[in-house]
C-alpha cells in the first residue's frame, strides 16, 4: 500500500485559481488540441506492460545521480495479450516515458511524491508511465471500462498521482518556466524533435502476398471499399493508396488509415503484410540477382515477414531460401503457423549462427546470394516503435533513439560486428552476391565497412575477388541519382521514407559455369521486362545450338561456293585473253597488273570500249550479273568514293577519226586502219574529282617511240 504523509495537507498551500490556470496550459505538446479527440487513458494491462518494458530499457545513471531507484521485478499481469495494437499502445507508452525520463524524475521530486511517499522499488516504473499518461491528459481523470478486470497496482498508483495533481501540475509548470518552453515536447533535443515530426507523416508501406493474390485484385478490392489509387499520398487526408516506385508489389497508404486497415480482410488473410520499405528495396535487390535454380542465404532478418516476402517473390523458382540464427525450437511451432498462413514453401531454418557456419556447408553448394541485414544503430528511422515491431526485437533499439543519438563506443561496437559478419559472407566460394542492407545513415556502419571488407578480402579462395556494383533497383529521382553515383543506394530519412543504406558486392562468374536462358529470362523477368511472356516457352538450348551450327554450315557453303565460281571465271577470261593476244600481230603488250586483268577480262558489249583508266577499278566492275563479286572484292570502299562526283559508266566512241586541232599532220603520222582511242590517266592516285579541263592534243597525241600504247587491235565482236 502506498502511504503518503502530507498529501491531505497540500489543498491549502496554493491558490485553487492558478493552479485552474497551470492545469490548463499546453503540456506535452506545443499543437492545438482543437479538433483533436480528448485522450482518456488506457486499459490497466496497457500500463502493466508499458511498465515492464521501460523497466528493461530505463536509462541507468551514476550512483550520485540516482534519484529514483527502479527494481528489479517485473510486474504481473493478468492476461498476455498478442494483439498487435495492444503491443504497440504498450511500446509507444514505454518509448514516450524513456524520452522524459529525466524531466518526470525530476517532477516526481518537485512534488514531494518522492521521497515523501514509501513505494516500492518494483513500482517506480508504472509510476513513471503513469505520470507520463496523466500530463498528456492535463491531469484528467481516466474513463475505465466496465469490461475490464482492473489490476490492483495500477489503481494504487492511479490514486495516488491523482491525490497530487495539484502539485504535479504545479512541478510541470516551473519546468516548462525553467527550460522557457510552451511544453514539455520543446524541452526535448532538436534531434528527436525532428523524428517524432517525420513519424507524423511518414506513410504505411504494405507489401502484396502475390502467393494469395495479383496486384489487380488487390485494386480492386480497396476500390470497393472506397479507396482512390494516386500518385502520391503525401499531405492527403482521404482514404487512398499508391505504388511504389522502386517495388512494383509494395503499396503505400497514408499514416492515419492504420486502424481502419488492420481491420480489413486483406490484412486479415496476409494478402497485405505492413513492412518498412527498407526490407522490401533488399529483396527487391536480391531477386534481380538471382537465377531460376540459385538458392538464398539470409542473415540477421529480424522480422520474419521479411524472410515470407524473399519467399513470395522466388515462389515460382526453385529456389530456397536459408534462415539462419533460430535458436529456440519453441518458436518453430508458430514460425510454421505463420509460413502456412502466407503460403511460403521454400524456407529452410538453421540453427546456426551465421558466423558459426562453414562456407563449404553442404546444404549450402547452391546459395549465391546471401542477403546480410545486420543488427545496426537504426538511426534512419524515424517511427522505432513501428520498426521494432515489425523488424526489430531488441528493445535496446528504443533507448538509443529515445537520446536522438548514440554513443561512439557503442557505434564502433556495432560496426565491428557488421565487418565480421560481411567478411564471412564474402568466404563462402559459391557465392555470387552479397547484398548488404542497413536502417542507418551513419558512414561508419555502412560506407566504412563496405570499403574496409572489400580492401582486406581474402584472395586465396578459389572464387572471383568480389567488386562493388552499381543498385540494381530504379533511381527514380535526380536526388537519389546524386546519392548513388559512388554505386551506393541511400535514402535520407524524409516525411515519406524511413533512412537505408544498400550496397551490392559482386563478382564474375567461374569460366566453367555457364547461364542458361532460363537464368536469363528469369534476371530479365525480376526487372520487369517480360511482362506477359511466360518463361515455360522459351526454347531450348540444345535445339538453339542445333539451329546454329546449321546456319553456320549453309553460310560457310555458299561463301566457298562463291568463290570457286568467280576463280572459275577468272581463269576462263585469262585463258580467252591469252588466246586473243596470240592472234594479234602488233608486238605484244606489257603485262598487267592484277587489277587491270581483273577489268579486262570482264564481259563487254559489242562496239564498246574499255573503261578510261581514271576511274577507279572498283567502279569498273558494273556488272549487274554477279552483285556478289563486288560484295566479296569490296567490302569496305575507299575514302575516295564519297568524293567521286560521276557515276561509273563506259565510254564508247564511233570508229572515226578524232578533232585534233592539227588533223593534217595527224593523219599522215597515224596508220590507214580505223584508230580506237583510249582516255589514259595518270599512274597517280584517282584526285577528288573528275578532271574538268578539256583534253588537249598533245595530250593524247601517240609517241613516236611506243604507238602500241594507244593502238588496239580490232575486236572480234566488230
Amino acid at each position: 500500500m502506498l502511504n503518503s504523509t502530507g498529501e491531505l495537507e497540500f489543498s491549502n498551500e496554493e491558490d485553487p485559481e492558478i493552479i485552474s490556470q497551470l492545469t490548463s496550459l499546453p503540456l506535452s505538446s506545443g499543437k492545438s488540441s482543437a479538433g483533436v479527440p480528448e485522450k482518456t487513458g488506457y486499459p490497466d494491462s496497457v500500463y502493466v506492460m508499458a511498465a515492464n518494458i521501460f523497466q528493461g530499457i530505463q536509462i541507468e545513471k551514476s550512483a550520485q545521480k540516482v534519484l529514483i531507484k527502479y527494481g528489479n521485478e517485473p510486474l504481473r499481469s493478468l492476461s498476455e495479450s498478442e494483439d498487435q495494437s495492444f503491443q504497440r499502445l504498450s511500446y509507444e507508452l514505454a518509448f514516450s516515458a524513456l524520452k522524459y525520463q529525466d524531466i518526470l524524475e525530476t517532477i516526481l521530486i518537485d512534488s514531494c511524491i518522492f521521497p515523501s511517499t514509501t513505494i516500492p522499488d518494483h513500482l517506480s516504473s508504472l509510476i513513471i508511465v503513469m505520470l507520463y499518461d496523466f500530463q498528456d491528459r492535463k491531469f484528467q481523470t481516466r474513463v475505465l471500462s466496465d469490461n475490464e478486470e482492473p489490476i490492483s497496482e495500477v489503481q494504487e498508483v492511479e490514486n495516488l498521482l491523482n491525490s497530487f495533481k495539484i502539485k504535479l501540475a504545479a512541478a510541470l509548470a516551473r519546468c516548462r518556466i525553467k527550460h522557457d518552453a510552451v511544453s514539455i515536447y520543446h524541452i526535448l533535443p532538436e534531434t528527436v524533435r525532428k523524428q517524432e515530426l517525420r513519424a507524423s507523416t511518414l506513410p504505411l508501406y504494405a507489401w502484396i502476398n502475390t502467393c494469395k493474390i495479383s496486384p489487380e485484385e488487390v485494386y480492386n478490392n480497396l476500390k470497393r471499399r472506397g479507396y482512390n489509387k494516386v500518385k502520391s499520398v503525401l499531405h492527403i487526408d482521404d482514404k487512398v493508396f499508391a505504388v511504389d516506385q522502386h517495388c512494383y508489389d509494395v503499396l503505400i497508404f497514408p499514416s492515419h488509415l492504420k486502424n481502419d486497415l488492420i481491420n480489413i480482410d486483406l490484412f486479415k488473410d496476409y494478402k497485405l503484410i505492413f513492412q518498412d520499405k527498407s526490407r522490401s528495396l533488399a529483396v527487391h535487390s536480391v531477386k534481380a540477382l538471382l537465377n531460376m535454380e540459385d538458392d538464398i542465404l539470409m542473415v540477421n532478418t529480424g522480422s520474419w515477414y521479411t524472410v515470407a516476402h524473399m519467399s513470395v517473390l522466388t515462389n515460382n523458382n526453385t529456389s530456397k531460401v536459408f534462415v539462419c540464427g533460430v535458436q529456440s525450437q519453441a518458436k518453430d511451432p508458430d514460425l510454421k503457423t505463420l509460413f502456412t498462413k502466407i503460403g511460403c514453401k521454400n524456407i529452410e531454418i538453421l540453427r546456426e549462427t551465421f558466423i558459426n557456419i562453414e562456407s563449404k556447408d553442404h546444404r549450402l553448394q547452391k546459395v549465391k546470394v546471401i542477403l546480410l541485414l545486420p543488427r545496426c544503430s537504426g538511426l534512419g528511422v524515424s517511427n522505432p516503435v513501428e520498426f521494432i515491431l515489425n523488424e526489430h526485437e531488441d528493445t535496446e533499439f528504443l533507448k538509443d533513439h529515445s537520446q536522438g543519438g548514440i554513443s561512439v563506443d557503442k557505434l564502433h561496437v556495432l560496426a565491428q560486428q557488421q565487418y565480421e559478419q560481411l567478411t564471412h559472407a564474402m568466404k563462402f566460394t559459391k557465392a555470387q552476391a552479397v547484398v548488404y542492407c542497413t536502417c542507418s545513415v551513419c558512414p561508419e556502419e555502412n560506407e566504412a565497412v563496405v570499403e574496409k571488407a572489400l580492401e582486406f578480402q581474402d584472395l586465396g579462395n578459389k572464387g572471383q575477388p568480389y567488386r562493388l556494383s552499381p543498385p540494381v533497383l530504379p533511381l527514380c529521382s535526380l536526388k537519389e541519382i546524386q546519392l548513388s553515383t559512388d554505386k551506393f543506394f541511400r535514402m535520407e530519412p524524409s516525411e515519406i521514407t524511413n533512412g537505408c543504406f544498400l550496397s551490392i558486392l559482386t563478382r564474375e562468374r567461374d569460366p566453367s559455369e555457364t547461364v542458361s536462358v532460363k537464368d536469363v529470362l528469369a534476371r530479365a523477368a525480376a526487372k520487369g521486362l517480360l511482362d506477359g511472356i511466360e518463361l515455360g516457352k522459351s526454347s531450348k538450348r540444345e535445339k538453339k545450338k542445333k539451329k546454329s551450327k546449321t546456319s553456320l554450315t549453309k553460310g560457310a557453303t555458299t561463301d566457298d561456293g562463291i568463290q570457286m565460281k568467280i576463280a572459275e571465271f577468272l581463269n576462263r577470261e585469262t585463258k580467252a585473253s591469252a588466246n586473243l593476244s596470240e592472234t594479234v600481230t602488233k608486238p605484244p603488250l606489257p603485262q598487267k597488273n592484277t587489277a587491270q586483268v581483273e577489268a579486262s577480262s570482264q564481259t563487254r558489249k559489242p562496239n564498246k570500249l574499255a573503261p578510261h583508266a581514271a576511274v577507279p577499278t572498283f567502279m569498273k566492275n558494273t556488272c549487274p550479273s554477279r552483285p556478289h563479286e563486288r560484295q566479296t572484292r569490296f567490302l569496305r570502299p575507299r575514302p575516295e568514293d564519297r568524293m567521286v562526283a560521276l557515276k561509273p559508266i563506259e565510254i564508247v566512241l564511233p570508229p572515226v577519226f578524232m578533232p585534233f586541232s592539227s588533223p593534217q599532220g595527224i593523219r599522215s603520222r597515224m596508220p590507214a586502219q580505223h584508230l580506237y582511242c583510249r582516255w589514259v590517266a595518270p599512274k597517280a592516285l584517282v584526285p577528288t574529282c573528275l578532271p574538268t579541263r578539256s583534253l588537249s592534243g598533245k595530250e593524247e597525241k601517240p609517241k613516236d617511240d611506243t604507238p602500241s600504247s594507244l593502238l588496239r587491235p580490232p575486236r572480234r565482236w566488230l
